[in-house]
């Protein structure tokens, strides 16, 4: 294969195959692929704007079955620090968002096995009820899985009827790498590769805001994570005509402090500064028919996430008053509206606030 040919199908905004996209990672210095995203940047995002989000994470419950060998934050059914969540904490939390100016709530938890469809859709009519403006984020592919298979209902009725409820938007989560021979090892309870794209293909189906995400830097090939790139592109290539599909892609890194793959069997992070700057200039570059593509500074840090911006990133995420599953397992990184801000601007960017519809606020 040729570089300055497949420069020239990236810049051209075609589809890269797998081995064409594998060849680009493996073989293009980082300053080129750089390059090439930050042009493909400016031609979807040609302001000079990098987004910022105000929302809070609360986790409806720590309780799951899915034991993934890369959580240490879930608990058993009968554990003593397992829980769910309550109104007033949510209220007191919710409160709390919006003083800072904030109206989104990613709400995620893990696959409880005794909460239903009854459950999450009186939960959200409750947080709609006291809080109108709210704007729910919520749940993901596996849970929408979960709760389909203990109700013996399709996914599009699940969908359906949490829309109904309120929920406004179907984060990515639980995607990890789609690939079932990972998804046997990390997380073998999960929904499997097929079902997760199929929960999303519903989604965009029924005009639903989406997201996506990859997490990498653990016992995945580079193969397959282009390929997990390709069945996004796919799944948003068939997307209604009227339907934003998937509005962001996010990847972030596997986080391994305190994890089964870490202390079982000896897994640690293997993605270094310059492998994630690739892997985001590669996700541009792959992925032409997703608008945003998001730098997780919540794992790799302020400097490298401002590096990423100049290499096909435009959003640099929400501030997260509150996120307990990636920092139970070591990330440590923080920022408040000041510091957000002020890393954009350090990155010679323009910061502006931004709504889960990617719109200006």
């Amino acid at each position: 294969m040729n570089l300055d040919k497949l420069y020239h199908k990236a810049l051209s905004q075609e589809f890269l195959s797998v081995d064409e996209g594998l060849f680009l990672y493996e073989n293009s210095p980082v300053v080129e692929l750089m390059f090439i995203a930050d042009k493909l940047r400016k031609k979807v995002r040609p302001d000079n704007k990098v987004t910022w989000l105000i929302d809070r994470n609360i986790n409806i419950t720590n309780v799951c079955i899915s034991a993934c060998k890369f959580c240490n934050f879930y608990r058993k059914l009968n554990d003593k620090e397992a829980y769910i969540t309550d109104l007033p904490e949510y209220k007191r939390k919710i409160e709390e968002l919006n003083k800072l100016g904030g109206e989104q709530l990613l709400l995620q938890g893990g696959l409880h096995p005794k909460l239903g469809l009854k459950f999450y859709s009186n939960l959200f009519r409750e947080l709609k009820h006291m809080f109108p403006n709210l704007k729910l984020h919520a749940l993901g592919p596996p849970e929408i899985v979960h709760i389909s298979n203990l109700e013996k209902k399709s996914y599009r009725e699940v969908l359906k009827a949490l829309l109904d409820a309120g929920l406004d938007s179907l984060p990515g989560a639980g995607a990890e790498i789609l690939s079932d021979r990972v998804r046997k090892i990390v997380s073998p309870v999960k929904c499997n590769t097929q079902q997760w794209l199929d929960v999303m293909r519903e989604a965009h189906k029924l005009n639903m805001l989406t997201s996506a995400t990859m997490m990498f830097g653990h016992i995945e090939t580079k193969r397959e994570r282009i390929q997990h790139l390709v069945y996004l592109r796919e799944v948003q290539s068939e997307k209604p005509k009227n339907s934003v599909g998937f509005i962001a892609f996010i990847p972030w890194t596997f986080q391994d402090k305190g994890t089964v793959l870490k202390d079982k069997y000896g897994i640690v992070n293997s993605v270094n500064a310059e492998e994630y700057i690739k892997t985001i200039a590669i996700s541009r570059i792959m992925l032409p028919n997703i608008k945003n593509i998001q730098a997780s500074w919540l794992t790799v840090g302020k400097d490298v996430g401002e590096i990423c911006l100049h290499a096909g990133a435009n959003d640099f995420g929400s501030i997260m008053i509150e996120e307990n599953v990636v920092s139970a397992a070591g990330a440590s990184y923080n920022f408040d509206a000041e510091g957000i801000q002020k890393s954009i601007t350090e990155a010679g960017f323009t910061p502006q606030l931004r709504n889960q519809k990617y719109e200006y606020i």
